[in-house]
This record gives C-alpha cells, structure tokens and sequence, in this order.
C-alpha cells in the first residue's frame, strides 16, 4: 500500500470508495497514459490523463481529463468552454504551478487549487476510471459520477 495521498484523504472524505493500482517506472523516462493503463491492467478507454491549458494571459490554469487513448482537441475543448484559444501549459510551469511531476498529475490531487475542470465525454459511458492520484505510479479507480461530483467537473467535448 502507498502512502495516503490528499487525493485519497478527498475521496475519503466524502464518503467516496476507491481502488488503488500501483506500478513502476522509471524516474527519467516515466511512461505515457497508455502504457500506464497496461501496467496497471486496464484499457486505455478507462484511464484518464490530466491535462493543464490555459486560455493565455492572465488566466487560471483550467484542468482537463482525457482517454488515455485519446488526443485534446484545443480548439474543439476551446469551444466547449466558451474560449477563443486555448493552449497547453509548457511542462515546467505545469509541474511549477501544481507542485507535481508530469506524469503525476492528478485533477483530485489538486482539488485544493480553484481551478476549474472538465472532463471528456469519452467518460459518461464508462462506470468507472483510472486517475492519477497526484504521485508518479499511483492511479485511483473510481465511480465515474463520483470524480464528477467531487471535482465539480463540467462535461465537455475535447478529445479526438
């Protein structure tokens, strides 16, 4: 068992039930979504990576969640959130503004961060999924309508 992330210590507070999947990785060469759902034994469709854009200038990061298998459209995510443009945050303002590692970014993990988020429609058929829990080799599975509710996630389309 992992040490009790803020993630898990989230879920647990509403009352949310969980599982944990673990795997390892190499440091230097942490591995993508997709072969994260492999190790963890999953299929790409039920592991969701968390992305970090912003809509420029002085505009708070917003948080989407994707597929594994899955690529963000900008512009489609940009118009289902009523922006003009919308753009990937540069890695190392990402892992400076959330105080995690690329790789380990987890949408629960930073609950605490008023930033809004947004989950792809890719998920609404799924009973549940894989998140990062805010660390490197740690994933949470959980209901899909629980993940929406705690974060507040807003549904969106924005993955092709």
């Amino acid at each position: 068992m992992t040490t009790k992330l803020n993630s898990m210590r989230l879920l647990e507070r509403h009352h949310i039930p969980y599982l944990v999947c673990t795997y390892t990785y190499d440091p230097d060469d942490p591995p993508d979504a997709a072969e994260v759902a492999r190790r963890i034994g999953h299929t790409p469709q039920e592991v969701f990576k968390t992305l970090v854009v912003t809509a420029g200038g002085a505009s708070r990061p917003l948080l989407i969640m994707l597929a594994a298998d899955r690529q963000l459209d900008l512009k489609r995510a940009a118009a289902a959130i009523g922006q003009k443009r919308l753009e990937l945050m540069p890695r190392h303002e990402t892992e400076r503004l959330t105080g995690l590692k690329v790789g380990g970014i987890g949408a629960l993990a930073l609950s605490a961060k008023p930033w809004p988020s947004y989950l792809d429609r890719g998920a609404e058929g799924l009973t549940q999924i894989f998140v990062n829990a805010g660390q490197r080799g740690v994933m949470l599975g959980l209901a899909v309508a629980d993940l929406q509710r705690v974060l507040n996630a807003t549904w969106i389309d924005a993955a092709i």
